[in-house]
């Protein structure tokens, strides 16, 4: 499903990318539940690459394992750029990884608000020299085809990112 976003094939591409360059990817994931994490480990030789990641679904998690700020929650809510930018923070640092990828977003039905339909997803990806990208998207369908929509939408992100930075 959605394998015009992201295919298997490009998920060899991208782990054979980073096990070349000897590096690691980890994943910081709300909304999509382990999703990405699923993606990534369905490969065989994926631990190689991927020490691990880890589902922040709720805002106490977020703080409490990623470092996640009270107050940023508070001020902008879980689903936000600023929240997403504090967990790439907090996983690449946890994992000790060289790049990441961190989701945030109303899968829906429920959640939805005035500013934040269902389907608003923030995608985070960044690298251990503080380079990031944080985009807000919007996804149509149901829970499970916005999470698998999240889900690739962030690694073509991230294998187009790598490349941009290990294929000079």
């Amino acid at each position: 499903m959605y394998n015009n976003i992201f295919n298997e094939k490009e998920m060899i591409s991208l782990q054979e990318l980073l096990r070349k360059n000897k590096k690691s990817i980890t994943t910081a994931e709300s909304c999509t539940g382990g999703l990405v994490a699923s993606l990534i480990t369905k490969i065989s030789g994926s631990s190689e690459i991927f020490n691990g990641s880890i589902v922040s679904y709720s805002n106490k998690i977020k703080h409490q394992e990623l470092n996640v700020k009270n107050e940023t929650l508070d001020k902008f809510g879980a689903v936000s750029c600023e929240v997403v930018n504090e967990m790439l923070d907090g996983v690449i640092k946890k994992f000790d990884a060289d790049y990441a990828i961190a989701i945030s977003g109303i899968a829906g039905p429920n959640g939805a608000t005035k500013n934040k339909p269902v389907g608003t997803v923030v995608i985070g990806i960044c690298d251990n020299n503080n380079h990031k990208i944080v985009n807000v998207h919007i996804f149509n369908g149901s829970r499970e085809e916005v999470q698998i929509q999240a889900a690739k939408t962030s690694l073509k992100e991230i294998l187009k990112f790598i490349q941009n930075t290990l294929d000079k």
